[in-house]
């Protein structure tokens, strides 16, 4: 079992800022790969960002609506993941995500974070 602790999440004026955070209890390492995703009301959850395993080539993908202002990156010290939000909108109110996708494709989540972005 994977767990995953999310933060970072607030509320935001239209065109600010927020990073989020994600601590997994394992290390990333080569094989697994580690994402965001969001959830708005009424809404199917969508990716919005994910780093693929080192083994499959450690490229990151991005929802085309929130390409050029969100940055998806990592870090192996202490197994983490962050989301830079930079020009928010009030589109990209939700509720968000951490991931974690292993080689098997077993998925794990984290208990979300709120995002409000206010117009």
């Amino acid at each position: 079992q994977v767990r995953l602790v999310e933060s970072g999440g607030g509320l935001v004026q239209a065109g600010g800022s927020l990073r989020l955070s994600c601590a997994a209890s394992e290390s990333i390492g080569i094989r697994n790969s580690i994402g965001w995703y969001r959830q708005a009301p009424g809404k199917q959850r969508e990716l919005v960002a994910r780093i693929l395993s080192i083994r499959s080539g450690g490229t990151t993908n991005y929802a085309d609506s929130v390409k050029e202002r969100f940055t998806i990156y990592r870090d192996n010290i202490p197994n983490a993941v962050y989301l830079q939000m930079n020009s928010l909108k009030p589109e990209d109110t939700a509720v968000y995500y951490c991931n974690f996708r292993t080689l098997d494709n077993r998925d794990f989540w984290g208990q979300g974070t709120q995002v409000t972005v206010s117009s």
